[in-house]
């Protein structure tokens, strides 16, 4: 298992537009993606239930990466949170 975590700089935290870029990346692993904010956790290729936790600015949330691929979902997706959020 991989994990990171991130400290959201977006102004407008996850909104739809970003919950579907990040389910797009999540989906392009075969490693399950879970992203987690305070004791809320859900899977992160569900943009709909990535937008109900309400990531705003300033919250801070983990990636968790399990499975083959996790090393290279690892690295790619940290890449995408520092570029895009």
């Amino acid at each position: 298992m991989k994990q990171f975590s991130y400290t959201i700089k977006a102004a407008h935290g996850i909104h739809a537009i970003p919950a579907a870029l990040l389910a797009q990346e999540a989906n392009k692993y075969d490693s399950f993606i879970s992203i987690i904010k305070s004791s809320i956790v859900t899977d992160m290729a569900r943009p709909v239930k990535v937008m109900a936790m309400s990531i705003k600015q300033g919250d801070t949330v983990t990636i968790n990466i399990e499975g083959e691929d996790e090393d290279l979902a690892a690295m790619e997706l940290e890449a995408f949170f520092r570029r895009w959020l």
